[in-house]
């Protein structure tokens, strides 16, 4: 009975060994084995880690370039728009000069209208009538004074202006127009009224057979814009440099 019993208790001891040194050695293999895996789940981090940097880097290069982009098309830009604001007023120049625009300043008004002094008889009743060379004379004088603007019965007088008679009318600016005439001219107010009153000037001859004239200095003066066609049909525009 003692010997049986010893057996038993010594298969029991060599069986907890086993298992002890099973245990042990699974174990050992479990660190092993999670020792592993961790070095490749580093090693795997560590690439993405290099990858995301390499793509950050490539978009902060890319962003950087997005910007001096945008700046230079932004002083491009600017650049553009000081030269078509330039352009633009270089234009507005070259249309007020040409009478194409309205515009405003001081200056005369002249008004002219025929004579009302009676006829004797076997004088020219067209001396006492103003004629289309009167007011060519009137407006050639003004200009020669340094008006800038004159316009004639609401006509602004332009280089291609034609102002002639076509029987009791004048013709400007294929518009017929008849006395009163009201002359406005921009400039300097003193230097134009002298110019047009200067003795033996165009004013005191129109004055010899009664024409009635009257000359008004003014602060403002409302000059209107040439309305009528521009055309040129045999003048053509040459680049510098061209014969």
């Amino acid at each position: 009975m003692k010997n049986n019993t010893q057996k038993a208790h010594f298969m029991i001891a060599t069986i907890c060994f086993l298992l002890g040194m099973l245990l042990v050695a699974q174990f050992r293999s479990v660190q092993t084995g999670g020792n592993a895996t961790s070095i490749q789940r580093a090693q795997e981090l560590s690439t993405q880690l290099k990858t995301v940097t390499e793509e950050r880097d490539m978009y902060k290069k890319e962003l950087l370039e997005l910007r001096n982009r945008i700046t230079e098309y932004e002083n491009s830009a600017s650049e553009i728009s000081s030269l078509t604001e330039a352009m633009k007023k270089e234009l507005e120049k070259v249309r007020m000069h040409a009478g194409l625009i309205a515009g405003t300043g001081q200056g005369v008004v002249i008004t002219l209208d025929d004579s009302i002094l009676p006829r004797q008889p076997g004088e020219d009743p067209n001396l006492f009538l103003i004629h289309d060379e009167d007011l060519l004379k009137v407006i050639n004088e003004l200009f020669a004074a340094g008006a800038e603007a004159v316009s004639v019965n609401g006509q602004r007088i332009i280089t291609n202006s034609e102002i002639r008679c076509v029987g009791p009318t004048i013709i400007i600016n294929s518009v017929k127009l008849a006395p009163p005439f009201i002359i406005h001219a921009v400039g300097d107010p003193e230097i134009l009224e002298t110019a047009l009153k200067m003795r033996g000037g165009v004013i005191e001859s129109l004055q010899v057979f009664g024409i009635q004239v009257n000359i008004k200095k003014q602060d403002k003066i409302e000059m209107p814009a040439y309305t009528g066609p521009i055309q040129f049909k045999y003048l053509k525009p040459v680049k510098a440099g061209e014969k």
